[in-house]
């Protein structure tokens, strides 16, 4: 697994961390639109989550991603094409256009 170093997290803000943590939590979104917002691979929101949170809480959602088919592109099924929170207004200055 790829380490999230303090470079990595220069590039976010604290509100962008915290997004990223929600969006990776929210079982639609998948890591490649975390990764198009945030520019974060799979694996540095992996690294992330795991310096961030508590190791139980890790653990519990990482199990949760592993058996989860909507967290990857490539799993999901052909009808699902777009996800928005119900937050997702009160969400601003997202990098990606909200249409």
């Amino acid at each position: 697994m790829e380490e999230f170093t303090k470079q990595d997290s220069g590039a976010l803000t604290d509100m962008d961390t915290d997004r990223v943590i929600e969006m990776a939590w929210e079982d639609r979104t998948p890591f490649d639109a975390i990764e198009a917002q945030f520019g974060l691979k799979e694996s540095a929101v992996k690294a992330l989550m795991k310096q961030t949170l508590k190791p139980s809480s890790y653990v519990r959602w990482r199990k949760r991603v592993e058996h989860c088919k909507t967290k990857h592109t490539a799993t999901r099924n052909d009808h699902i094409t777009r996800f928005k929170s119900k937050a997702q207004r009160a969400i601003s200055q997202n990098k990606r256009s909200k249409k």
